[in-house]
This record gives C-alpha cells, sequence and structure tokens, in this order.
C-alpha cells in the first residue's frame, strides 16, 4: 500500500507516503493496522490506525423545537448517558450515508422525516483512527410503527428535550456523548445565524472507507 500528502519544499509540503503497511487486529468493528510512514528528514516512523466504519447521527426536531434523544447504557463508561440517534454505516456499500441516518432515526426513535438537510461532519479522533461522522438535521418528523431492538438498545428510553433543555445539559456536563454535544451546539449555532446547511448531496470527503471495503457487508 502506497499513500502521499500534498507535495512541494517547505513546511506543510512533505510526502507522507506510506512504504509498508499491516493488519495487527481485526474486531467486530475496528481494525488495527501500523502503517510505516516517510517522515521529513528521512526516517520511516510507524503510525497505528484504527480503522473504523463510520457512522451517522440525527437531530430530530419537531414542530414544537423538541429534539428526539436516546437514553442508551454505554459499557465502556458503565452508565447510561443521554444522545441523538446514531449507528453506524456497517449496513454494506449500497447504502448511502442518509440511508443509514434515515434507517438509525426509524430503528432507535420510531420517527421518519420529510426534511434532510447535513449539520457538520466530524473526524472523532484523527490522530489515531479514520472514524469520521456525519450530523443530520432532519424535520418534519412523522411516528411510524415502533421497531424491534436488542441488546443495549431493548433497553432504550427515549426523551424529547428542548434545545434550550439540551445546550444547558451540555454546557453542565450532563450531556457528554461527542457526536450529541456537537449535533446540539450546532443546531444552535444554526439557529442564530438562520440556516445555511449543506444538502444532504454534499460531499462527505473524510467519510471512512477502508474498513468497508474490506467487509462489503455487515
Amino acid at each position: 500500500m502506497t499513500g502521499a500528502v500534498r507535495g512541494g519544499d517547505g513546511p506543510g509540503s512533505h510526502d507522507f507516503a506510506v512504504q509498508d503497511t499491516r493488519t495487527v487486529y481485526d474486531g467486530a468493528i475496528i481494525t488495527l493496522r501500523i502503517d510505516d510512514v516517510a517522515m521529513p528528514g528521512g526516517r520511516v516512523a510507524e503510525r497505528e490506525v484504527v480503522e473504523h466504519y463510520g457512522a451517522v447521527a440525527v437531530v430530530a426536531r419537531d414542530d414544537e423545537g423538541r429534539i428526539a434523544m436516546v437514553r442508551q447504557y454505554r459499557h465502556p463508561l458503565r452508565r447510561r448517558l443521554l444522545e441523538l440517534p446514531a449507528g453506524l454505516l456497517d449496513a454494506g456499500p449500497d447504502e448511502s450515508a442518509l440511508d443509514a441516518a434515515q434507517r438509525e432515526l426509524a430503528e432507535e426513535v420510531d420517527l421518519a422525516a420529510d426534511d434532510w438537510h447535513v449539520l457538520v461532519d466530524l473526524a472523532l479522533s484523527p490522530g489515531f483512527t479514520d472514524e469520521a461522522l456525519r450530523l443530520y438535521l432532519a424535520e418534519g418528523l412523522h411516528v411510524l410503527d415502533s421497531a424491534e431492538r436488542h441488546d443495549e438498545e431493548a433497553d432504550m428510553a427515549v426523551e424529547w428535550v428542548t434545545l434550550d433543555d439540551a445546550v444547558a445539559r451540555v454546557l453542565a456536563g450532563e450531556i457528554v456523548n461527542a457526536t450529541s454535544v456537537a449535533g446540539i451546539l450546532a443546531v444552535a449555532a444554526s439557529d442564530a445565524r438562520d440556516g445555511g446547511l449543506r444538502p444532504v448531496t454534499a460531499p462527505w470527503p473524510d467519510e471512512p472507507t477502508a474498513l468497508r471495503a474490506r467487509r462489503p457487508t455487515r
């Protein structure tokens, strides 16, 4: 595997060519690979990269200005967190990010929406992982039949929260999920500047592809 980032002379122009790569762990939702990368000055350094499916999340806002949130158990923290509906891009190559967001909204909170926009794109920890997430704003909501839920999702509780209350909970440290913090604050900022959101067809240059290429089906 080879690759390069930028070319030319001077700071900010070095080609970070990948001279070799190897997989050291292949798990259910992540793969860990090690790349040998050419550094400025001629040194070759190992860089650990966690490949991830990527994900989508949804700020679903009703006509009263409330947003749908779920209280879900997160085992690494050993507690329940208040979060936006979200899920992995793990359903195969034929499902777009928008399709995945619509699926997750139906599966987690039994909702569909007529109006969709891209809210923000996140690179969640680019120092070691290609994990990226696209957040959508969904409005014009209508209720669907209850979905069947399993494992942690079978224990989820849906809560409707006003945007002002959600922002207050973020600032109080009560909402700590990074995706949810970003989505809530992004909607508040968008409202303050009267919109300007991107269409759902907007390019997503950092959408992860490596893990999905390894595993084309779920």
